[in-house]
């Protein structure tokens, strides 16, 4: 006699259909195949790969990360090899993970992302865009757009009209007095979901040398430490808009996960957790699984939204 089915983890968000709601968090998991020799990537739900430019980008001078209490700081400031080596070298191997594919998508006008946009928009294997309007560690593009209702709807639509078919996704900042105003611009612009939070802004000073601990002065700030904010920041978005959310920030266990899926988001990405657990967007899939079972749970979907307040 068989024993019950296992919990059902797939679920739909944001115009794609996941096996499961855990995702790699961009700038955090490289293009997704430098893990393959430690789990198979794609067990995960998907990748979000690290952000993509039009040309290549060295990022910031070191020191660009420092480890703090409760997480780390980072002013990599979006290092990357740019599209076109990134559509010749990088994708082709992604594309067999196995995995839902989302390109992140940093540029410097709306007219640029739509560009970037509309170049992924016919590459095979590309199945999400997620537009990055919230960096804290560049000088233009960044904040400078996530924290401007609309400059967030200009770009959102500039996507929008590029991508094609393709779903789109805008990671918003937390760097501002109400991020329900740039979620709602977001969902006027046509995006398919938000993702949130970036990283907080933050600082760190060398007691012994009396320097800034990252050439770049600011940056930064994710893990365990950011996790309150962002939980309580997804919260509010989900109360905001009728589009899907995205939750991340400081998850490192399922208990965290299922904070996030509880207060409304439909999935989840995994980030800084990496760094000090390869590991750990797994974990958090085979947790969330045995959480389910435990409380006799069919679907994980059955989380979603169910905060009580009574």
């Amino acid at each position: 006699m068989s024993g019950p089915s296992p919990p059902d983890l797939s679920v739909a968000v944001g115009g794609l259909r996941l096996k499961n709601p855990v995702l790699a968090a961009s700038g955090t998991f490289g293009y997704g195949t430098e893990y393959q020799d430690l789990f198979d990537p794609g067990e995960l739900g998907g990748v979000v790969v690290k952000g993509v430019s039009l040309k290549p980008r060295a990022g910031n001078p070191p020191p660009r990360i420092c480890e703090t209490p409760a997480g780390m700081l980072n002013a990599i400031g979006l290092q990357n090899v740019g599209l076109e080596v990134f559509l010749a070298d990088k994708l082709p191997a992604l594309r067999r993970l196995g995995t839902a594919v989302v390109v992140n998508l940093y540029a410097t006008s709306p007219d640029e992302f739509g560009e970037l946009a509309g170049r992924l928009a016919g590459a095979p294997g590309v199945d999400a865009l997620e537009v990055n309007v919230s960096c804290p560690n560049v000088k233009a593009g960044g904040l400078a757009f996530g924290t401007d209702p609309g400059a967030v709807r200009r770009v959102t639509e500039a996507v929008k009209q590029n991508a094609g078919p393709r779903p789109v996704w805008v990671k918003l900042t937390p760097n501002t007095t109400d991020v329900t105003l740039q979620a709602r611009a977001a969902a006027e612009g046509g995006a398919d979901a938000v993702s949130l939070i970036n990283t907080l802004v933050g600082m760190a000073v060398d007691p012994d040398t009396w320097r800034p601990r990252l050439k770049n002065v600011v940056g930064g700030l994710s893990g365990p430490a950011v996790r309150p904010v962002a939980v309580r920041q997804v919260y509010e978005v989900c109360r905001s808009v009728d589009i899907d959310v995205i939750g991340l920030g400081g998850i490192t266990t399922a208990q965290d996960a299922v904070e996030f899926l509880l207060v409304g988001a439909k999935a989840v990405q995994v980030g800084t957790a990496h760094f000090v657990n390869p590991r750990a967007s797994l974990e958090v899939v085979d947790g969330l699984r045995a959480y389910l079972a435990g409380r006799g749970l069919a679907r994980v979907t059955d989380l979603v939204g169910q905060l009580k307040l009574d």
